[in-house]
């Protein structure tokens, strides 16, 4: 059997195996974490196979640790079933970041991202992740996440426009890469372009505005800042889809 072949089947055996070993172990510590925290500890597991592995190892670890997770840390423990809101919320909020981050890590293999797995990275996620959950203001979602994009790409400013897409800005690909015109614009040797910059936003498949990002010319945040950048821009779409109905697909 070739060597890839090999790796790549390993692979599909440790993103279903990874997450319930993880939970077992984690399950002792059960009172000491909150179920977001230990949901945020998955994630990192899921992110490793798919960086590791290919998307569809990525895929089988999210849904095992969805499925694990709602086994160890929702009540009733030990089924998977779940009592509470709050956890169907979290259980759910788990799957889809962890579906997208190790999705976007297996299409940056060529960016050489490694897992997103830094503090502050993970720590911005997490805090977006329950502001969303928490909140009933999807207003209040898009402005943290405009702070962020500000914060972690180095920006002049940031701001999100509803609707419609008008002109043809430079745009932040869902990979981190970015795109002016037609071609792909070498980020990691000439720094973001000095236009403005759009990321836009999506939820269940519908487009609901863009955050429109102003740099400072020749700034490189790293691909791992970039790909943090979507993910956001993802949290805030799905709170906005909750609250108001889809404008026109992108």
């Amino acid at each position: 059997m070739p060597r890839h072949v090999e790796k790549d089947a390993l692979m599909l055996v440790v993103a279903l195996l990874a997450p319930p070993v993880l939970s077992v172990i984690l399950v002792s510590f059960r009172g000491a974490f909150r179920p977001v925290d230990v949901a945020l500890v998955l994630v990192v597991i899921v992110v490793a196979v798919a960086v590791y592995g290919r998307r569809l190892a990525g895929a089988l670890a999210a849904l095992s640790a969805a499925a694990w997770f709602d086994f160890f840390f929702t009540q009733p423990y030990g089924r998977f079933t779940i009592a509470k809101a709050p956890d169907i919320g979290t259980t759910v909020l788990l799957l889809v970041v962890a579906l997208v981050v190790s999705q976007l890590a297996a299409r940056a293999r060529r960016l050489e991202v490694i897992a997103i797995t830094d503090a502050e990275h993970l720590s911005r996620i997490h805090r977006t992740a329950e502001l969303a959950q928490s909140t009933r203001s999807p207003g209040t979602v898009v402005d943290h996440v405009n702070k962020q994009l500000t914060e972690i790409l180095g920006l002049r400013g940031c701001r999100f426009e509803y609707g419609s897409l008008l002109g043809h800005p430079a745009r932040l690909e869902r990979d981190g890469t970015v795109v002016v015109g037609r071609k792909h614009w070498d980020v990691d040797r000439k720094g973001l372009p000095a236009e403005e910059i759009e990321l836009r936003t999506f939820a269940n498949g519908h487009y609901y505005g863009r955050f429109m990002l102003r740099p400072v010319a020749g700034t490189i945040p790293s691909p791992q800042a970039r790909l943090v950048a979507v993910i956001l821009a993802d949290q805030a779409g799905r709170a906005l889809g909750t609250a108001q109905p889809a404008h026109e697909n992108a």
